[in-house]
């Protein structure tokens, strides 16, 4: 599997687990997909569902991607934008970051946010208590060179095409007003903030969330795959015994990098939760084989790539 990166990063950006958290979704031909975390949006697109809803608590994220699938922001239209504004951080340097940002803070362009979110430390997307975008500059005053920008299109590219083609809504609400929603059929993939973890504003995320979180997942009709983490080397996730111990856990080691040193590339050990038993290995692995042979049968549910890999343990 290739994976589609969005335009808009994130931390916390799935793009390295996608495939595997693709492997066991189960969302049903005609059920419709729900994100109540959207942040990058990463699992999502490349899930590709015909009917989503796509939902964030972050106005510009969800600006952003509305103003795609209206038109207002084309793969031309960024590319043109980000050589005008590209050109002017390289002259000036960081005072011109700065400008943006302030620019941003007062009008909220969409365009301003993805020329902050590709030119500030790490990629990091963070708002202080008055909503303003408070990450720092990255240091890199040459980083939108053609063949970035180039990037930068393609993936707006991406996502316009799958928003002409599929019934995509984005929305700005609460994951407690998405949740309910849901219904037998459909599927719901929730990426929220990791609680123990930094968080900013927008993502602000606290244990009376997490039991409000599980709570409506429980009562919910629709099939969901939780995303969250399970320990590292120096603790383990006190959900998970708490809350997530009645639904089926797997688990993959992933790692972070902060830093350039190899002292920084910390393990971690990402779960998803799931309120169903996903399909054995020699399941998947037939389930693969008969989609070769009939992509259209409306019998294979599983949204599969690849079996299930042998560190995962249930």
């Amino acid at each position: 599997m290739t994976v589609k990166v969005p335009p808009l990063k994130c931390q916390g950006i799935k793009t390295k687990l996608a495939e595997w958290i693709k492997d066991h979704a189960a969302l049903e031909r005609d059920g419709t997909w729900f994100e109540p975390f959207m942040g990058s949006g990463v699992v999502g697109f490349n899930i590709r569902p015909s009917r989503a809803v796509f939902a964030d608590i972050n106005p510009h994220i969800i600006n952003f991607y509305n103003a795609i699938k209206r038109g207002d922001i084309t793969p031309g239209l960024a590319r043109e934008f980000l050589e005008h504004e590209g050109a002017q951080l390289q002259a000036k340097g960081e005072s011109y970051y700065y400008e943006i940002r302030e620019r941003f803070n007062q009008a909220g362009s969409s365009l301003d946010m993805l020329f902050l979110n590709r030119a500030c430390f790490n990629g990091v997307m963070r708002f202080n208590r008055k909503g303003q975008f408070n990450v720092p500059f990255g240091h890199k005053p040459q980083r939108f060179a053609k063949a970035y920008i180039t990037k930068i299109a393609n993936q707006i590219k991406y996502v316009q095409q799958a928003t002409s083609q599929y019934d995509w809504q984005f929305a700005c609400k609460d994951f407690r007003k998405v949740i309910p929603d849901a219904r037998q059929g459909d599927f719901i993939y929730c990426d929220p903030p990791y609680i123990g973890r930094h968080v900013d504003y927008f993502n602000a995320w606290s244990e009376k969330d997490e039991q409000e979180l599980y709570e409506l997942l429980s009562a919910a009709q629709a099939k969901f795959i939780l995303s969250t983490w399970h320990s590292n080397r120096f603790r383990s996730n006190p959900a998970i015994e708490k809350y997530a111990y009645r639904f089926t856990i797997l688990t993959r080691e992933h790692f972070y990098h902060v830093g350039a040193s190899e002292e920084n590339r910390n393990p971690m050990l990402e779960a998803i939760v799931l309120n169903y038993n996903p399909l054995l290995p020699v399941e998947m692995e037939v389930e693969k084989q008969l989609a070769l042979f009939d992509k259209n049968n409306p019998e294979i549910r599983y949204v599969i790539q690849t079996p299930i890999k042998s560190q995962e343990a249930p």
